[in-house]
């Protein structure tokens, strides 16, 4: 059990319930500097009390652990998500499941960006958010295309050798403008209006492409290992 993830979560769903920490406690059949201690990850709890707060927070064991941002606990399939490509457009001859779960997971996730960016409607923020993650596109596929050494290296103009520092580059002085003028726009209150995306507030407004962002962000840590597998 990752010790932050759970004290992290364990803190939310109380402050969530609404609940005084000493309330929780008694709940919960322990002292309160007890569950003071979980919550801030010292201790670490027994199998008795994690199935207790799963049951007195009505959630799975699972989303208490960190291991799943779904309360309930439901697996995510390829059939259950929303395909923004309501055409089926490139869908031919993608015999893996993987890519398919992937490509969804991806484009639903970048839908949810691109509509927050719509919603606050900044011409600056815009471009460079969609600078950074084209150059993504851009490096992935010119990785896939290189790999062939009978593809034409005319289609592109940086050489084979600097491409992917020139990428790089790039993308760090959008990440750096993007952060610049969110702190320009925002000033010092990031969660209002368009830009509130915390967890239930992005369930409510996309209660299906939600479920792609959340795992997508799970992965993502998986990935740079903030979080065990």
């Amino acid at each position: 059990m990752e010790l932050s993830d759970f004290s992290r979560v364990l803190t939310h769903l109380r402050k969530e319930k609404g609940v005084s920490q000493l309330k929780a406690a008694q709940a919960l059949g322990v002292s309160q500097s007890l569950l003071s201690h979980y919550e801030r990850g010292i201790r670490e709890c027994g199998l008795l009390f994690l199935v207790r707060a799963a049951d007195y927070y009505g959630v799975t064991v699972d989303y208490l652990l960190g291991r799943s941002y779904e309360k309930n606990g439901t697996t995510i399939t390829v059939d259950e998500l929303a395909d923004e490509d309501a055409a089926g457009r490139g869908n031919t001859g993608v015999r893996s499941m993987l890519p398919t779960l992937n490509k969804k997971l991806i484009c639903n996730s970048v839908s949810i960006i691109m509509d927050t960016l719509a919603k606050i409607n900044d011409k600056t923020l815009i471009n460079e958010v969609s600078g950074y993650l084209g150059i993504s596109v851009y490096k992935m596929y010119r990785m896939l295309y290189n790999a062939n050494p009978e593809n034409s290296p005319m289609l592109f103009g940086a050489d084979e050798k600097s491409y992917s520092y020139m990428s790089d580059a790039a993308m760090n002085t959008a990440q750096a403008k993007i952060q610049e003028q969110l702190s320009r726009i925002c000033g010092d209150d990031c969660t209002r209006g368009a830009i509130d995306l915390s967890q239930e507030n992005i369930k409510n407004i996309y209660p299906v492409l939600s479920t792609s962002l959340f795992n997508l962000l799970q992965n993502a840590e998986n990935k740079i290992g903030a979080r065990k597998k």
